[in-house]
């Protein structure tokens, strides 16, 4: 308090000076229209830019939350979409008709690990078990196929990458239907080669490649990405594709999991047609 007591002795004249000119400044606003108009304009101005730049700063660390939204009624939205409906081959389909059956369950999830500079790249999700995910199921971003799911505990999953040299995926041209086996060479990250192709089909190069639906992992038609380079050697059978991914896996952040409804009873049907 003492101090306090120095503090205003000593810059009395300063402080005295300040209280003056604060009590001038709003006797000259109240009682002067023009100054007024001035002033509240100004005010108003200032502090627009402030609370710009605050709802600026708020909106961005919303953002995160607003994409985990988005991603999860893109889920959803997929879940509903025609594609993901098994139609009874006896009947017409009808909305909410009993003669349908959901095939495809989409569940989203945030990608919290990922690697794209080793042969064996991996992706973690922040969902597991308990979220419904399990072993070999596909995976796809809003761009494209990711991977496969490979082991999963109660809160989280890891996905074996599209750009791991282990993983081969089913893959058709999406103009001409001709299939193949989707694979990455372990040198580049944004490029994967489609194989298996035969000669007598026509490629041309930007033609779209798509998931074959030949798995019970990945529906049909989803995007792969587009062929950059055809290669065919002298005396093969079969064309070297060079694919350009539609996914860029160094920015990869939100995924979609795909639940296959009935993938127990084609692979069951599938073993036993195998094993007669």
């Amino acid at each position: 308090m003492r101090d306090f007591i120095r503090f205003i002795i000593k810059y009395h004249f300063a402080i005295l000076f300040f209280i003056i000119e604060a009590v001038s400044l709003l006797l000259v606003v109240n009682y002067n229209a023009y100054q007024r108009s001035s002033f509240l304009s100004s005010s108003s101005s200032v502090s627009g830019g402030i609370f710009k730049r605050y709802n600026a700063g708020a909106e961005y660390l919303m953002l995160r939350e607003i994409n985990e939204d988005l991603a999860r009624e893109n889920a959803y939205l997929r879940s509903r979409m025609p594609e993901s409906f098994r139609a009874s081959r006896d009947y017409f389909n009808l909305v909410n008709d009993s003669t349908s059956m959901q095939e495809y369950i989409y569940r989203s999830a945030r990608v919290i690990n990922n690697s794209t500079n080793r042969r064996f790249n991996y992706i973690t999700l922040n969902k597991g078990r308990l979220n419904g995910i399990e072993p070999e199921m596909g995976v796809i971003s809003n761009k494209g196929a990711v991977g496969i799911v490979k082991n999963v505990s109660d809160n989280y999953s890891t996905v074996i990458s599209i750009i791991n040299t282990r993983l081969k995926i089913s893959a058709k041209l999406k103009e001409s239907g001709f299939f193949g086996s989707l694979e990455w060479d372990g040198t580049a990250y944004q490029h994967v080669y489609l194989l298996d192709i035969p000669r007598h089909a026509h490629v041309n190069v930007g033609d779209l490649v798509v998931t074959s639906g030949y798995s019970s992992v990945f529906p049909e038609g989803i995007l792969l990405g587009n062929v950059e380079n055809v290669e065919l050697e002298k005396g093969a059978s079969f064309y070297r594709i060079r694919v350009k991914l539609s996914v860029d896996f160094k920015s990869l952040a939100f995924v979609e999991v795909i639940g296959h409804t009935s993938r127990d009873e084609q692979l069951t049907l599938e073993k036993e047609t195998e094993d007669d």
